[in-house]
């Protein structure tokens, strides 16, 4: 019986870099990261930690989705070219 079997695994570049970079952190590789993983998932029968959908209230599900509508250029904003030029900005508001 072979003492290691391989697992390919496909993710993006910039998540493999930051998950190398702290897997680093703690002095261990993203295969030690990943055999913890499963032998943990293994002792306890399932996932070491909760799998759920995030539930957000009103307010910060409308926020996230102002920012995915500026992040996409379907809703302008203001810019300043200094803090000064913010704060006139806003205290013409008030």
């Amino acid at each position: 019986m072979a003492k290691t079997a391989n697992i390919n695994v496909r993710i993006e570049p910039e998540v493999k870099q930051r998950a190398e970079n702290l897997f680093n952190s703690f002095g261990i590789s993203v295969t030690d990261a990943i055999n913890i993983f499963l032998h943990t998932s293994i002792m306890e029968g399932g996932f070491p930690f909760v799998i759920k959908q995030p539930r957000y209230n009103t307010e910060t599900e409308s926020a996230m989705q102002e920012v995915r509508d500026i992040i996409s250029g379907n809703i302008q904003t203001k810019t300043y070219h200094s803090t000064k030029e913010l704060f006139e900005d806003l205290d013409m508001e008030a």
